[in-house]
């Protein structure tokens, strides 16, 4: 099977990042990662433009870094307020899902987070208070209180 030498445009999961030299499949390489503009073929013009693409992806990992690190100290300090339907017993009608926490940070506080960052080991499906983790970057993981209240409280 013959390889090929490539560099990354962008991300590809389990492959690399931005800018790494990649030694793939050469069927890989031609059907796949270069006509989805993901790849560019390893030659010494592309081994210049390697070194563009790597000071970009620096100045934007540095930037992603400073917003996950503004983001987690303004998320320590927040009560999301969850509003379900429940029965007598405190049990919930279904469950609290990602989806219904970062709809809650949004309406309560204006801010958008992306629900696969929202980390719940098992669905909340109790009224009360939850802690929640919460992945922002690679370097910051949060915790964020979640208060679980009866819709008709």
């Amino acid at each position: 099977m013959a390889k090929v030498d490539i560099i990354l445009v962008k991300n590809v999961e389990g492959l690399g990042a931005e800018s790494d030299e990649v030694t793939v499949a050469a069927g890989y390489a031609r059907n796949y990662l270069i006509p989805y503009g993901l790849a560019v073929p390893s030659t010494m013009a592309t081994k210049r433009q390697r070194e563009v693409l790597r000071k970009r992806r620096e100045e934007r990992e540095a930037h992603e870094r400073d917003q996950a690190r503004v983001l987690d100290e303004s998320l320590k300090n927040l009560i999301v307020m969850v509003r379900v339907k429940s029965g007598e017993d405190g049990r919930l009608f279904g469950s609290v899902t990602s989806q219904d926490i970062a709809n809650s940070l949004k309406k309560d506080y204006e801010l958008e987070l992306d629900r696969h960052k929202i980390k719940l080991p098992n669905p909340i499906k109790e009224l009360g208070d939850h802690e929640v983790e919460v992945h922002l970057h690679h370097d910051f993981h949060s915790r964020l209180q979640v208060k679980v209240l009866p819709e008709n409280d």
